[in-house]
């Protein structure tokens, strides 16, 4: 179940999720009530320049001035995202340059505009013109700089290295053990999709180049180290000729904040919670605390019985597991290793992958299922340009971006995904959560432009995933997923396990790659540190360690798609505990009486009118607000995501006995 989400990301105005703090709305007016603005917070404070506007305005110009903000952004960000999607369609040299050109407009303008906005600094407005004002700041993920080379060089790195990272493939050498095995599946299935066409020569050896979803393919399913690690390095080595433009672009990137009032770019992204960055630093570390010893306990398990399969030289007693034998190319879900770790053997099959295949699911059939748990709750049906414009399979012609993403392309309803579809529960998993996105899309779509994103950008990632938990075994049975149930208390530790391997796995990562970020535009760790401090923070907070020898040669951050495409990541980890918390608000709102891990709100109307609601208010309101149009509650909570996997943890805490957890 893997999470391959949407880039809202830098080709979506990143505006996230407003800081309660608008310089001048402190007079209490544009705050939350769940949130009061007792101190703003001095990063976002008006830097003082003599590129103010020229004398103070008025609550009616500063109304005006949004509303022509307001058009100005459709038209750039429209123009932006169509460059954006040809581009990721098509990734050729003219495309990269056309989407560089649209990021470069759209910067320019955010950077000038909010310069222009600080003349209402300080003025008593109206909640409505006081919240897009200061969403305006946050608008660009990666503040441009004013000076126009610079800009445009910022918008040149950014689709340079997205292309570079769309572009990469690995070509193993004839009779390495990779080569072999692969060589093998194309004698089996010459029309194995996600393959590249034709290959590339290397050194004269007939190796065909392989892709991520064909190297990914190689940790999902290999059991043999040799071609796990070959293919994890494989894919790592696309990276190192990105470093020094991450380099650079963070330079360029924290010069744009500070022109802006923000310390650096990792201040701004944090700026983006309706919250102090200090205040959300401190609630992320809260709730990360609530669910480490869950983590803890599964990492003890999981790593004994890899230990059985792989040996103690592979896998040492309390130290971190090696990051190539998870199943997963960053190790971020390991449900791929479900075989291994599985608690009770023949207690019914949870292979849903088989009966896709032996379904004959297409693509476009699996999307259907995804739309079709919406439509049940009471929700509209997708529009029909979904169907005639997105990507459902990788083409045989063309470079694309296969990482899966949803877009709303004119900002006007056109909804669509980009996803290489294969026959796989992860990816009708990912469906759903990309679905999810474009739902809260559509139900937003008519608000003002800086309106249009959700509560926040954790809010985003998890409204998918919230009825993915309603994917439960029944329900899958009823889709002939599935052809008998789990049997009894040890059919649902199955479950559980399965389901932890994805969602409780994955807490730690979603927390570390912004860290490493945060560390990284502060200056806290330095350029010539940057791997190094990569992997000092997998093993903290992951207990994973690198399966080879790495240096600052290499550039590992770099293998993973939301470094060099600016996506900020701990929304990922928000969403894993927002989705537990949305799912028992919703059971209580479908009359679901048994377990948390036994609910499916699938057809249920009541329950959908509650989602929609929430989704309707979009980013218009601070996220407190919304969650408690969904729940009552205005507090992120963790007890719903521990309270859901109560029995497996108990379980878990009887397997580990006698050995030696932590690392």
């Amino acid at each position: 179940m893997k999470r391959s989400i949407r880039l809202i990301s830098s080709l979506a105005p990143v505006s996230s999720f407003v800081l309660v703090a608008l310089a001048g709305a402190c007079g209490g007016e544009t705050m939350p009530p769940a949130a009061p603005c007792p101190k703003c917070p001095t990063s976002a404070a008006p830097v003082a320049s003599a590129a103010s506007a020229t004398g103070a305005g008025t609550p009616e110009e500063a109304k005006a001035f949004v509303a022509q903000v307001d058009k100005e952004l459709r038209r750039l960000w429209v123009a932006r995202d169509r460059a954006g999607w040809v581009n990721q369609n098509f990734i050729t040299d003219d495309t990269e340059a056309l989407a560089a050109s649209g990021e470069e407009s759209t910067s320019g303008f955010v950077a000038e505009t909010i310069q222009k906005a600080r003349r209402f600094d300080g003025l008593k407005l109206d909640p409505e013109t006081g919240r897009q004002l200061w969403l305006l700041k946050l608008a660009q993920v990666v503040p441009a700089p004013s000076n126009p080379d610079e800009r445009r060089e910022l918008a040149e790195l950014q689709s340079g290295m997205t292309a570079i990272y769309g572009k990469g493939q690995y070509c193993p050498k004839d009779g390495s053990p990779l080569a072999v095995r692969l060589k093998a599946e194309n004698a089996a299935s010459k029309s194995k999709p996600g393959r590249a066409d034709g290959g590339a020569e290397a050194k004269g050896d007939a190796a065909k180049c392989y892709k991520l979803d064909d190297l990914s393919r190689v940790l999902k399913k290999s059991r043999n180290e040799a071609e796990l690690l070959e293919a994890w390095k494989g894919w790592h080595a696309i990276a190192p000729v990105m470093k020094d433009k991450y380099v650079r672009y963070a330079e360029l990137g924290n010069k744009g904040a500070k022109e802006i009032g923000f310390a650096d770019m990792g201040a701004l992204w944090r700026s983006n919670y309706d919250m102090a960055p200090e205040a959300f630093e401190a609630d992320i570390e809260r709730l990360w605390q609530e669910v480490k010893p869950l983590y803890d306990d599964l990492h003890c398990y999981a790593r004994k019985k890899l230990r059985g399969k792989y040996g103690k030289e592979k896998v040492p007693e309390k130290a971190p597991i090696p990051a190539h034998l998870l199943g997963n190319m960053w190790a971020q879900q390991w449900d791929n290793i479900y075989d291994v770790v599985e608690p009770y053997p023949n207690q019914g099959s949870l292979d849903v992958d088989k009966k896709l295949r032996d379904k004959k699911t297409d693509a476009p059939g699996m999307v259907r299922i995804g739309e079709s748990f919406f439509t049940s709750l009471g929700l509209d049906p997708l529009p029909k340009s979904f169907w005639e414009r997105s990507l459902f399979t990788r083409p045989k012609d063309r470079e694309v971006v296969c990482h899966a993403s949803a877009w709303d392309v004119s900002w006007n309803d056109d909804l669509r995904i980009k996803m290489c579809i294969e026959p796989t529960e992860d990816d009708l998993i990912t469906i759903h959560h990309e679905l999810g996105h474009d739902y809260y899309f559509h139900y937003y779509y008519k608000l003002p432009i800086l309106f249009q994103a959700g509560a926040n950008d954790g809010f985003h990632e998890g409204i998918g995933d919230t009825l993915a938990l309603s994917v439960t075994p029944e329900y899958l049975k009823k889709l002939g997923l599935l052809d008998e149930l789990p049997k009894g208390d040890k059919g649902r530790i199955n479950f559980q396990m399965k389901m932890a391997l994805d969602k409780v796995a994955f807490l730690p990562f979603g927390l570390m790659i912004d860290k490493w970020r945060w560390d990284v535009f502060s200056g806290k760790t330095p350029k010539t540190k940057l791997n190094e401090a990569w992997w000092q923070l997998r093993a903290k907070y992951q207990g994973v360690a690198p399966p080879s020898a790495r240096s600052e040669a290499d550039f590992d951050p770099g293998a993973k798609y939301h470094i060099p495409a600016s996506t900020p990541y701990i929304r990922y980890f928000l969403a894993r505990i927002y989705q537990f918390q949305f799912h028992r608000a919703l059971c209580k709102a479908a009359g679901h009486k048994g377990t948390l891990d036994t609910c499916s709100i699938h057809g249920n109307k009541d329950a959908g009118a509650k989602l929609r609601a929430m989704l309707q208010l979009g980013q218009s309101k601070p996220w407190p607000e919304a969650l408690a149009v969904l729940s009552g509650e205005s507090k992120a909570d963790a007890s719903a995501m521990l309270e859901y996997f109560g029995p497996l943890r108990a379980w878990l805490l009887d397997q580990n006995k006698g050995e030696q957890c932590g690392w």
